[in-house]
């Protein structure tokens, strides 16, 4: 099937771009092209700004009551359960990821995270009124939409992770101009056709694409009021500079390197069986995963065996095959980054329990899951994001040791504990610096705040946290209303 696009979606309209160039992109398990998309220019994102500062002020947009926005996200949430199936495959076909995980989180889960905000911009409300401390009158404290939001997205979970910024943008009353990754750029354009179906009103949602320098030139733009991405954190850091310089708010959702704190009382089976996901999902292209296994001297041969199975066992191939665990890495580039890392733990005198090169194919970036054993915590594939089917195992003494190395890290994303006791896990998670931690398994909750400390970034995406990252605060003093 061959994507093909060549226009823009701005200002609720399909428009030529400024530029007649174009990107190629491609398959990374067939290493063909599967479509092409335009490559915007400044004059098409300075259109996109305005078409989104203007539905602002607009009676189809600017002055919607929430209870309104939130009937236009429940009808943009029913056209993409429509075609969920069809999205998943897409990215499945454009980055690699098994169909497997793509059904569910980029397929169905645009839809559910958009019925979330729908509901909570109905519950929500847009002012209360305060007694002041002094007695001297009342406060109303009124949340108001932020402005124009520029959310530049990658290509690991493009379509999730669009929604993560885009609905609660739009619950509260916010409008988004996105810049997907090049190498995910049709789902977005398909995202736009569905938006437009939905009865998106206009200039609400515009998408502008191309490489680093469109995103940079979108980022400080002058008509911009905020940021969200989510990427590397090299390039997090350049975003965090422009926006510090212009005292423009960002969220910044970057790297990991996470820990899974495997307890001497973990039951094993279970535990390797957790860690497929934990550790591994996606082929290792997910910024919260526990890449870092950290098991008791006491168990350490043991839990590396475990692991070395568990990552020697999964099934590579077809990302379309549903059977598939481990699909191609996302492109050739991404590829060589993973190997370069995977010889650097060779030199550094960590051994291989398993993996560590290409598995047999015709076609595709493919790299076997490699698992590290004989790791020590200062070594660069402990302490670099490789995104990528590559392990560490690492052993520490006792609880106290566990919890240093945990937290020896620039990264603070995500993280695991394996236990047979919740409790002592729980006490354990409070424990270490990391924005998320899961017990014996680790699964993002719509419902609840998503993001790092230290390089992993700044700020919270989900949970009704995340739409206050795209409102305004307004305290208006007056005397009492009840007087």
């Amino acid at each position: 099937m061959n994507h093909e696009y060549d226009r823009l979606y701005i200002d609720g309209e399909w428009r030529n771009p400024s530029s007649a160039q174009s990107l190629s992109v491609v398959s990374p398990y067939t290493e063909r092209a599967i479509g092409h998309v335009p490559l915007a220019g400044p004059a098409d994102v300075n259109a996109a700004v305005a078409a989104a500062a203007g539905a602002l002020r607009s009676t189809g947009w600017g002055t919607l009551d929430p209870a309104e926005r939130a009937d236009v996200l429940e009808r943009f949430a029913d056209e993409l359960e429509k075609n969920a199936a069809e999205r998943a495959e897409l990215t499945t076909i454009q980055n690699g990821m098994p169909i497997s995980i793509s059904t569910p989180a980029e397929g169905y889960g645009p839809v559910g995270i958009l019925r979330y905000y729908a509901a909570l911009a109905r519950a929500l409300p847009l002012e209360e009124t305060r007694d002041r401390l002094d007695g001297n009158g009342q406060t109303v404290v009124r949340r108001q939409p932020i402005g124009v939001v520029a959310a530049v997205v990658p290509w690991n979970f493009p379509q999730v992770l669009t929604m993560f910024k885009l609905a609660p943008a739009l619950a509260a009353g916010s409008t988004v101009v996105l810049k997907p990754s090049p190498e995910t750029t049709i789902d977005a354009l398909m995202l736009a056709e569905t938006a437009h179906r939905a009865g998106l009103p206009a200039g609400v949602l515009n998408i502008v694409t191309g490489g680093a320098d469109v995103g940079e030139y979108l980022v400080a733009h002058p008509g911009v009021h905020k940021v969200a991405f989510t990427g590397s954190t090299a390039a997090g850091r350049k975003i965090g500079e422009v926006c510090g310089r212009l005292l423009r708010p960002v969220t910044l959702e970057l790297g990991g390197k996470s820990a899974a704190i495997v307890l001497d009382d973990a039951d094993l089976a279970s535990t390797v069986e957790g860690l497929a996901t934990a550790s591994l999902l996606n082929s290792g292209q997910t910024c919260y995963l526990s890449t870092r296994i950290l098991a008791p001297s006491s168990r350490y041969g043991e839990v590396l065996d475990a692991v070395a199975a568990l990552a020697g066992a999964l099934p590579i191939g077809d990302p379309m095959d549903p059977a598939t665990a481990i699909g191609p890495l996302v492109s050739e580039r991404q590829r060589q980054r993973v190997e370069s890392y995977i010889e650097l733990g060779k030199k550094s005198g960590a051994t291989i329990a398993v993996g560590g090169g290409r598995p047999s194919a015709d076609t595709g970036w493919f790299v076997e899951p490699t698992v590290f054993g004989n790791v020590d915590n200062g070594a660069e594939i402990a302490r670099e994001e490789i995104f990528g089917p590559v392990l560490t195992v690492i052993p520490y003494r006792d609880i106290d040791e566990a919890v240093a190395i945990a937290n020896d890290s620039d990264y603070g994303l995500g993280g695991t504990i394996w236990t047979a006791d919740p409790a002592k896990g729980l006490e354990l998670a409070r424990r270490v610096e990391t924005g998320t931690v899961g017990i014996n398994y680790f699964d993002l909750d719509i419902g609840a705040p998503f993001g790092g400390v230290k390089a992993s970034g700044l700020g919270r995406e989900l949970g009704p946290e995340a739409i206050s990252a795209y409102s305004e605060i307004k305290s208006i003093y007056l005397p009492r209303l009840d007087s």
